[in-house]
């Protein structure tokens, strides 16, 4: 019983087969409480992933002292390398409820990890390389190291907002499209400038949840049991909600996927009637 063990997918009256799906903030809250359990899942997952190089770039400059924190960093960014291969199969699962295509976590979560890993694997340890130097930068700002200096509060600034409209959509093409890694980055470059004001709300929505964090601290602290288990899932899930809809335009994914289904079923049915047929026989 709990969070864990809730199993919205048993039979029941269910829900007539061409009700329009939901949209805007009802969508959201209905995937929220429907797919509750899976979130936490989800954000366990991609804890236990990030762990390694998380407690080495925080907790190494205390091993090793200040003097090897280049040693440290350098150690942090080799130990992400499972970073990528975590975010593509956080994407993917999160898009795959989006879709409504019911599944089980563990297994998706490592099949898209085992698929992805090593082709993802450098754009995850860039992308842990650049929030480990915005976290450096950052406190150096705040400690008043470039505090006085607004160009670099903007440069920072706007290159976290490019980041975040940029690297969903990466991660994205990694989960459902067979690209090279250039042309990945030139359509995610393309398109989250091509679809500028759904990439801008992802990115924005999707970091809202830390932002509101670093304001309100310290009183933010006190939700920080309830960020462990969802924070990173609702990130994603509300940067999806804006930016599913225009890739899925793009690439046809869930028409793709959909016909792939009928043809899988119409092989099955003809199966079926063959070994029918053959056991009258």
């Amino acid at each position: 019983m709990g969070l864990f063990s809730r199993n919205f997918n048993r039979p029941g009256p269910g829900v007539p087969k061409d009700t329009p799906r939901k949209k805007g903030g009802a969508r959201f809250v209905e995937l929220l409480f429907r797919d509750m359990g899976d979130l936490a899942k989800l954000n366990i997952l991609f804890t236990l992933c990030i762990l390694p190089t998380t407690l080495m770039f925080f907790g190494g400059p205390a091993i090793f002292g200040f003097e090897g924190f280049i040693f440290t960093f350098l150690l942090s960014l080799i130990l992400a390398f499972p970073v990528g291969g975590a975010l593509v199969a956080y994407v993917y699962y999160i898009t795959k409820m989006m879709r409504d295509d019911p599944s089980y976590v563990w297994f998706e979560f490592k099949r898209k990890f085992l698929e992805n890993y090593k082709q993802s694997a450098l754009t995850g340890i860039l992308c842990t390389a650049f929030i480990y130097t915005q976290i450096i930068l950052w406190a150096e700002m705040i400690a008043g190291g470039a505090g006085g200096d607004i160009i670099w509060f903007l440069i920072a600034l706007l290159s976290i907002l490019i980041f975040g409209m940029i690297t969903p959509y990466i991660f994205l093409h990694f989960a459902y499209v067979d690209l090279g890694a250039f042309r990945i980055i030139k359509n995610s470059v393309l398109m989250s400038f091509g679809y500028l004001p759904r990439s801008f709300m992802g990115a924005l929505q999707g970091g809202l949840i830390w932002i509101a964090f670093v304001l309100f601290l310290p009183l933010s602290l006190i939700f920080l049991p309830v960020l462990a288990f969802f924070a990173v899932s609702v990130s994603i899930l509300l940067c999806m909600m804006w930016i599913w809809s225009p890739f899925d335009k793009y690439f046809k994914v869930e028409e793709t996927l959909t016909e792939r289904m009928e043809e899988t079923d119409e092989v099955k049915e003809d199966s079926d009637r063959k070994t029918e047929n053959e056991t009258s026989s």
